[in-house]
């Protein structure tokens, strides 16, 4: 058996399931809610929903005598691409400043339209973009990881309302680390017996980052903390 001996939908639909699985292969190495078996879904339901479009003339039901069926397969991808949007919109959350998933959602979003243009027969053009997307992924990545740069650190930190020095004690070790830094919420909890505060900072890797939380376990009246790095 070769491939030309398969049905039309064949060919589209595995090379649509090999495109997604590609693609949410690097998302589940990542650990993200959306990975391999969500891409390969994904990827399989825009085919199969573009292979319906094309093949309009093999549904069943009666055209008028003397009519002609002209299908427009470009309005189920505007409807695949608008549905896959609540999708989307599924793995982004915000977590103090930081917005994340959005990485996800994008490989989500372009997952599904390789699909497409394999249900409808573009080959070339949707191998070309599984591969750019890789590549996006995966290998920039890697490329990304070896600049110099600062990781984005989420923080919070709670101490007792009495204690009046800690708040100064956290700023200065937060300012060592970064003197940009931003600060987002201020709260009472624990009835008021607690302050809460969260900030935004760039440490220059886990050596700082280890350094910070030393600092902060050292501070009398600080109670809790969460250092988040970001990423997406």
């Amino acid at each position: 058996m070769d491939l030309a001996s398969l049905p039309d939908f064949t060919l589209p639909l595995l090379c649509a399931v090999i495109a997604g699985g590609l693609i949410g292969f690097e998302r589940e190495w990542r650990g993200r809610a959306a990975g391999f078996r969500t891409h390969i879904l994904v990827c399989l339901a825009s085919a199969l929903l573009m292979e319906m479009a094309v093949s309009q003339g093999a549904w069943r039901f009666d055209a008028i005598p003397g009519t002609e069926i002209v299908s427009d397969p470009t309005r189920m991808a505007h409807g695949v691409l608008t549905g896959i949007g609540f999708l989307c919109a599924g793995v982004i959350f915000r977590a103090g400043f930081s917005i994340h998933g959005l990485t996800t959602a994008a490989s989500l979003w372009i997952t599904a339209a390789i699909g497409l243009l394999f249900g409808a027969g573009l080959f070339g053009l949707a191998a070309t973009g599984t591969v750019l997307t890789v590549v996006v992924l995966l290998i920039l990545r890697l490329v990304s990881l070896r600049l110099p740069q600062k990781a984005v650190i989420d923080a919070e930190v709670v101490w007792r309302r009495g204690a009046v020095a800690a708040e100064e004690a956290v700023e200065a070790a937060l300012s060592d680390i970064d003197r940009d830094r931003r600060s987002d919420r201020f709260e009472l909890i624990d009835h008021g017996e607690s302050v809460r505060r969260t900030f935004r900072l760039k440490i220059g890797g886990d050596g700082a980052l280890k350094t910070l939380a030393a600092r902060l376990r050292a501070i009398e009246g600080v109670t809790g903390y969460r250092l988040d790095p970001r990423d997406d």
